[in-house]
């Protein structure tokens, strides 16, 4: 109303009819300008219109620039998307904004009135001191992480989840950090169902987790199977052991862990080349004694971290696969199969929970020695929360006792089961992204 008041020649409202519906315009857009699932896109359609433009209506300010730029100022999530290449001409118009004398004078008083800024300025007094601030680069919900050598079109990240229950608010967060990274490099995000143990898994799961990603918005660009690899992850195993790389052990399940708790090395690891290469075939056959065998990397069982003490990459199951059915005996553990389909299937980094982190130098050394091209990996911190549980075997024994008549239950941590609750998508999007990339933990 200020602005459209005399004298005209303040310029705020525009400076004809045209300028002030522009500027209507631009008011009703600002309102759209808020942290949330849309809010990358929201900021790239306005960069887009700035590119040819030094302000949003006319030749001058007006009071369109004032409200997108104070919705934006505000916005908690700027921080974390403004370095995308796509909102380089927004980043520049909202620095001249920033640098209008007026806007800086305001900007500053605001700042300094609100509530808590004293105890803000004397937190940004101790990163000049100290450098951080409650856990440095760990702390906060930031998604300012610098993926390494990751470039625009480059970029490669995939969702995994495997097909042996619903999706719930964990798997959520796994799916949209991965879209996440993967649209602001312009990149590519996989789905790729991990379906190595055929005991678990269903096609009602795939289904359910379909349509779950459909729900969240998941802009995938392609779907894929761990199972579509099973040739190939079959054949360089059968190369990895002619290379003395892997070995076949019949050692009963529980003494082999036993074994690996104690540094012992197993007897099986004295095989010859040609004795694990017909235990192999006994694998491949699934007969009496390829049932009783497990194949093993050839690492190192004297290691403090358990994860590389000759962990099992191969192991028979006669149960049929939901895709495959009975044409495979032997199928990859997850160990085995990620590190090559990452690879193979070209992704660039892999994002996983911090719950992995003693497994990233098992990672790195299953692609070294299949002499594949290294992925990057960023491990960010699982959702933890108190008096909920997120273990999908857990949940499964709540459905398998009738204690819940299925996955979607609205008292289960799922994605149907909490929209079922009446929990709105975008609340939901809004709180994962709300958490960030951060590899700090927190109980919930």
């Amino acid at each position: 109303f200020a602005a459209r008041s005399p004298p005209p020649a303040t310029g705020l409202y525009g400076t004809d009819n045209l300028d002030a519906t522009l500027v209507d315009h631009w008011l009703d857009q600002a309102s759209a300008v808020v942290s949330g699932g849309a809010f990358q896109g929201m900021c790239e359609t306005i960069a887009a219109y700035l590119a040819t433009r030094t302000h949003l209506v006319g030749h001058g300010l007006t009071v369109a620039d004032l409200a997108v730029w104070g919705q934006l100022s505000c916005a908690r999530q700027w921080e974390a998307v403004k370095k995308a290449p796509a909102l380089a001409h927004l980043v520049r118009w909202l620095d001249m904004c920033t640098a209008h004398r007026v806007i800086s004078d305001v900007a500053a008083e605001t700042v300094a009135a609100r509530p808590g800024a004293k105890r803000a300025a004397t937190q940004a007094q101790k990163v000049a001191d100290n450098g951080s601030v409650g856990g440095g680069a760990d702390a906060g919900g930031s998604f300012d992480i610098n993926l390494e050598n990751a470039s625009e079109g480059n970029v490669v990240t995939r969702f995994p989840p495997e097909p042996s229950g619903f999706l719930h608010i964990g798997h959520a967060k796994a799916a949209l950090l991965n879209q996440y990274f993967a649209r602001q490099y312009k990149g590519k995000l996989i789905i790729r169902f991990d379906d190595t143990n055929p005991s678990k898994e269903r096609n009602e799961f795939v289904e359910s987790i379909l349509a779950d990603c459909a729900t969240l918005g998941l802009d995938h660009d392609v779907v894929t199977y761990t199972s579509d690899s099973f040739p190939q992850i079959l054949e360089i195993g059968a190369k990895l052991i002619r290379e003395g790389k892997i070995y076949i052990d019949d050692t009963p399940m529980e003494k082999m862990r036993e074994e690996r708790i104690n540094r012992v090395d197993s007897a099986a690891r004295a095989n010859t080349v040609e004795a694990n290469l017909v235990l192999w075939g006994d694998m491949l056959a699934g007969n009496a004694q390829g049932l009783e065998c497990a194949a093993r990397f050839r690492m190192d069982m004297q290691n403090d971290n358990g994860a590389l003490r000759d962990p099992v990459a191969f192991r028979c199951n006669l149960t049929p696969h939901h895709r495959t059915g009975t044409t495979y005996k032997v199928y990859p553990t997850y160990d085995c199969a990620c590190p090559f389909v990452d690879s193979f299937e070209g992704v660039t980094h892999a994002l996983r929970t911090s719950e992995y982190r003693d497994r990233e130098p098992q990672y790195v050394q299953v692609q070294a020695m299949m002499g594949l091209r290294k992925v990057h990996i960023w491990d960010y911190s699982r959702l933890n929360f108190v008096y909920t549980t997120l273990s999908k075997r857990k949940l499964q024994w709540f459905v398998d006792n009738g204690h819940a008549d299925s996955w979607d239950d609205p008292r289960f941590p799922t994605v149907q089961g909490m929209t079922r609750r009446g929990l709105r998508i975008d609340a939901l999007k809004e709180f994962i992204l709300m958490q960030g990339a951060s590899r700090n933990v927190n109980l919930m």
